[in-house]
């Protein structure tokens, strides 16, 4: 029989199914990549500055870190359906001015400052799950890529809140600003109000994806579009539901954050899309989509705050070049994932 045309002899069914179960050392040393990455840059933070490593500093770094970080959980389920979303600062921009204005308006006309604060915070969530749901339209019914739509809506609600601020900044009332405060200065157990919501937002984001149909669908979509329409999935159902996700994490994110401040303004949430995408591609996820985890976007959320604290508590590079650093890390990641699906 001519070579080409032997057939190459079976394995073992037994030694098969165990080769395939095995992960090769490649893929459990990219697994623990981020880990080992955060754990060497602790090490360098607490070599150059004493004062990093202090649970006030740690404190922060989580504190700073929930904002990004519970956007990134959103993001992380669009990223692995294989698309992206590049609005999400404008969008928590927009909401923050949103909110604050119904708040001024309805604290008076409630005569209920607490009612008003309470259904401010429902509107973010609720404007939010809009804007996503507008998102998850546009791309599967109107069949426009991910990428211009939200190119397309970035500009537009900056736009919409610098109008609405006619060019200055939206400033929450001061009775009503001390009333919201304890959402974001408040402890529990000494550790602050957002920091728990980012753990929680961050468990629930692992069981959708790990331990629902709806994570798998996510995955399988992201994996191969035409194979899981062929499985019976509904792919634009779950898109949809992946973008409208993501606008609850930013409406989150931003109910958290207005009482930071009390205001917002033309540059608030500036870069929050770049940070947040950062935060998932050097979590470990597939940047094509069908591959990743929530716990490796934490992980990446924190590394790139350790990054941004350290360069404040060293004189390294200065701190206005900590958006280059973010986007370097973005370039260098993608660079490492172009074999990956």
């Amino acid at each position: 029989m001519p070579p080409e045309q032997q057939t190459p002899a079976p394995q073992p069914e037994g030694a098969q199914h165990r080769g395939e179960n095995k992960p090769r050392w490649t893929e459990r040393l990219h697994g623990l990549g981020p880990v080992i990455g955060l754990v060497l840059l602790c090490i360098a933070g607490t070599l150059l500055n004493s004062d990093f490593a202090t649970v006030d500093n740690a404190m922060n770094v989580l504190t700073r870190t929930a904002f990004i970080g519970i956007i990134a959980v959103g993001m992380c389920f669009v990223i692995i359906s294989g698309g992206i979303d590049l609005s999400v600062g404008s969008m928590a921009a927009l909401i923050a001015g949103s909110v604050i204005m119904f708040i001024n308006w309805a604290g008076p006309a409630s005569g209920s400052p607490l009612m008003a604060v309470v259904m401010g915070a429902v509107l973010a969530v609720v404007l939010g799950a809009l804007f996503g749901l507008a998102h998850g339209l546009l791309i599967t019914k109107g069949r426009i890529e991910p990428f211009i739509v939200t190119l397309g809506t970035l500009g537009i609600f900056r736009a919409y809140l610098t109008y609405f601020a006619d060019g200055g900044a939206l400033t929450l009332d001061n009775d009503l600003s001390d009333l919201y405060a304890p959402v974001y200065y408040a402890s529990l157990a000494g550790i602050p109000v957002p920091v728990w919501v980012f753990v929680i937002v961050a468990i629930i984001g692992g069981v959708i994806l790990n331990r629902t149909a709806y994570g798998r669908y996510v995955q399988a979509i992201g994996s191969n579009e035409q194979v899981a329409r062929y499985a019976a999935v509904d792919v634009d159902r779950v898109k949809i539901l992946t973008y409208v996700l993501l606008g609850v994490c930013v409406g989150i994110a931003t109910l958290l954050y207005v009482p930071r401040l009390g205001s917002a303004s033309p540059t608030t949430g500036l870069l929050w899309e770049l940070e947040a995408i950062a935060a998932v591609i050097v979590g470990g996820t597939a940047l094509k989509g069908g591959a990743g985890s929530i716990t490796g976007t934490v992980v990446g959320a924190i590394l790139l705050s350790v990054i941004s604290n350290i360069l404040n508590l060293t004189s390294i590079i200065s701190v206005y070049l900590n958006a280059a650093v973010q986007g370097f890390v973005i370039i260098i990641v993608a660079f490492l994932q172009r074999g990956r699906r």
